[in-house]
């Protein structure tokens, strides 16, 4: 089993396996987690395509299977399947314990609003650097979108995300190189800031808080459009 594929499946095992636990019921989001995945998925699949070909980044043969789809490595492709599954299993299990836990509506506002601002400078001062304007704009778009939307769900994964953080960090810092020789993912420096936390892209984070709230953003969705027009609550 290669390296990367042994990261993704310890990441997902205990989600898929507490998914059935009686106060979270993770498994009663599946109908909306599936194709959210799929979505959101196929957004980052369709940079990560271009990124490989334009040399963005890249992927150490020595690391994942050696099966390949349109320059990516299988692995790759799960990452997008099983990392979302194990962040919105977090998100879902901290309200399912601590439901009246969340930021509040207008620091809520007020923090994006300046996160937003932040990210549209970064990006026109290095507009040239093709991962910090694709990570940054995303993120733009999500939180937009989630405080039009959705800002109850923007409220909580405030929180969330701060605690997915500890294993997003376990789990990049193998990937970008730290305890292992060479890297599971290379990065082209001159696309990014350079600015690294150890071994990871600080512009890694707003790509797990973009990948993350994109599909909470369409799970919550699916989840309104169930509760109107399918069962009716």
């Amino acid at each position: 089993m290669s390296l990367y594929l042994a990261i993704l499946l310890f990441s997902a095992a205990f989600p898929f396996l507490l998914s059935f636990d009686r106060k979270v019921r993770f498994y009663s989001l599946w109908r909306s987690l599936f194709p959210s995945v799929l979505i959101a998925g196929a957004i980052y699949i369709f940079a990560d395509i271009v990124f490989v070909r334009k040399g963005i980044w890249g992927f150490d043969p020595r690391y994942h299977s050696g099966i390949v789809l349109n320059g990516l490595p299988l692995e790759e492709w799960l990452f997008f399947i099983l990392i979302p599954y194990s962040c919105v299993f977090i998100h879902y299990v901290f309200i399912a314990y601590f439901p009246n836990v969340a930021a509040g509506a207008r620091t809520t506002r007020a923090f994006s609003l300046l996160l937003i601002s932040l990210l549209m400078l970064l990006i026109v001062f290095n507009i040239h650097k093709a991962y910090t304007v694709f990570n940054f704009s995303l993120m733009i778009i999500v939180l937009v979108l989630a405080l039009l939307f959705s800002i109850d769900m923007l409220r909580r994964y405030m929180i969330t995300f701060l605690i997915m953080l500890v294993p997003f960090f376990m789990t990049n810092l193998v990937l970008t190189g730290s305890f292992i020789p060479g890297e599971v993912v290379w990065y082209n420096n001159e696309e990014n800031l350079s600015v690294r936390i150890f071994t990871v892209p600080v512009e890694d984070i707003g790509y797990a808080f973009a990948l993350v709230l994109l599909n909470l953003f369409f799970i919550d969705r699916f989840e309104y459009f169930y509760r109107r027009y399918i069962t009716g609550r």
